[in-house]
C-alpha cells in the first residue's frame, strides 16, 4: 500500500523540556519472593524520593533487567503517572553496568546521577551535592553518603595535590547514626569506633568540606567524564573490575576528584524494608524545582600526563608504608588512629 499525506513531523524542531540533570536507576527484579520481597517497595521509594527533594526538574531513566513480568507491569503504570521519562526493558539479564550504560551513552544533561534502586534521598542532597562541585572545580563525582575509609580508593590525585596542604586533614565524623546505618545495610551489625571517630576531607576556600572517596552505589557525575568510557560492554553483571572500569577510571583520566558531601544526604537500604527507612521516606518535603543549566561547573578535560602521574608514579610512593605514617602524622592522626588506617 503507497504512504498517504505527510508525516507530521517531519522538519519539525526538537522542543524538548528544560532539563540539565538526569538519574539513572538499573533495576533486576525477577520475582518478589524471598531476597527480593521488598525489592520493589524499596525501589519505588527511592524513583519518588529522588523527585520530590531535587531542586531542579530531573529526568529519570529505569532499565528494568530481566524483571518480571509483574514488576513491569508496575514499571509502566510509573511511566503512565510520568515518574519515568525513559524506560527500557531487557528481557536478559545484561547486569547492573551494561543497563546503565543502555541510558548513558545517549545522555546529554550535564550531570548525571547514577543510583541503585535501594537508595532513599533527602531533602537538600541535590544541593548539597552541586555545592561540592562548585567549591572544588576538580570534582568529577560526588556522592551524597560519605562512607568509612575511602580516603586511599581512588583518591591519588586528590593527595598530590594536597599532600603538604593544610586543606587536606583528619576530621570527626559528621554524622555518626548515618554511617552506621551504611554499616548495617551491607549487613554489618555494628560498626567500631576505629571505623567511624574520623574522616578524610579537604577544605575549600569558601569553607565547605568534601570527604575523600565515593561510593558505588550513588553517586552524581560530570557527563564529560563518561567520553572515557570503554567501548565495549561489561563482561560482567556484577562486581568483577566493571564498576572500576565504567565508573572509577574515567573519572581518573580527567583528573576529577573522586568526593562525598561531609554529612548524610541519602540512605542504602539494602534488601529488607526497615521501619526508620519508611519513616524517613514518609518525612520528605516537597522541594520547589528552579530549571539550573550548571553552567558554572568547570568542565574536565583529558589529562594523560597527570592521570600517569598520579596512578603510575606517586601511588607507589604514597603506599610506602613509612611514608604514608609520616603524612598521617601531618594530617592530624595519633598513633593508634595511624596504625588502624594502614592495617
Amino acid at each position: 500500500m503507497m504512504r498517504k499525506g505527510e508525516n507530521i513531523s517531519k522538519e519539525n524542531l526538537l522542543n524538548l523540556t528544560q532539563c540539565s540533570h538526569r538519574v539513572i536507576i538499573p533495576l533486576h527484579i525477577p520475582h518478589q519472593n524471598d531476597y527480593y520481597k521488598d525489592a520493589f517497595q524499596i525501589f519505588e521509594m527511592c524513583l519518588k524520593s529522588v523527585l520530590k527533594t531535587a531542586q531542579s526538574p530531573l529526568k529519570i531513566s529505569i532499565i528494568s533487567d530481566a524483571c518480571c513480568d509483574k514488576v513491569n507491569k508496575q514499571l509502566l503504570n510509573l511511566k503512565e503517572q510520568n515518574y519515568i521519562d525513559e524506560l527500557i526493558f531487557e528481557t536478559e539479564n545484561i547486569g547492573k553496568i551494561n543497563s546503565i550504560l543502555k541510558a548513558l551513552r545517549n545522555t546529554q544533561e550535564r550531570l548525571v546521577t547514577i543510583t541503585d534502586a535501594d537508595v532513599i534521598f533527602i531533602n537538600n542532597w541535590e544541593q548539597e551535592v552541586l555545592k561540592v562541585f562548585e567549591s572544588f572545580p576538580n570534582a568529577g563525582v560526588v556522592c551524597p553518603v560519605p562512607v568509612f575509609r575511602t580516603h586511599f580508593r581512588l583518591t591519588s590525585n586528590i593527595w598530590l595535590r594536597y599532600l603538604f596542604s593544610k586543606k587536606l586533614y583528619f576530621l570527626p565524623v559528621k554524622n555518626e547514626v548515618a554511617l552506621t546505618k551504611f554499616a548495617n545495610s551491607i549487613g554489618w551489625p555494628w560498626l567500631d569506633t576505629k571505623w567511624k571517630d574520623t574522616i578524610g576531607a579537604i577544605k575549600a576556600k569558601n569553607g565547605t568540606i568534601a570527604v575523600l572517596g565515593s561510593s558505588h552505589f550513588v553517586a552524581t557525575y560530570k557527563i564529560e567524564v563518561f567520553k572515557k568510557l570503554p567501548k565495549d560492554d561489561s563482561v560482567y553483571k556484577l562486581g568483577g573490575d566493571s564498576e572500576h572500569l565504567y565508573t572509577d577510571l574515567p573519572v581518573l583520566k580527567v583528573d576529577g576528584f573522586r568526593l562525598a558531601t561531609y554529612d548524610n544526604f541519602a540512605y542504602h537500604l539494602g534488601n529488607t524494608l526497615e521501619n526508620w527507612a519508611i519513616d524517613a521516606f514518609e518525612n520528605l518535603e516537597e522541594e520547589p524545582k528552579v530549571f539550573n543549566n550548571f553552567q558554572s561547573l568547570k568542565k574536565l578535560k583529558s589529562q594523560p600526563f597527570n592521570y600517569w602521574l598520579s596512578e603510575k608514579i606517586f601511588k607507589k610512593i604514597f603506599y610506602f608504608i613509612p611514608f604514608k605514617k609520616f603524612i598521617l602524622k601531618t594530617k592530624g592522626l595519633n598513633n593508634e588512629q595511624i596504625k588502624h588506617f594502614v592495617e
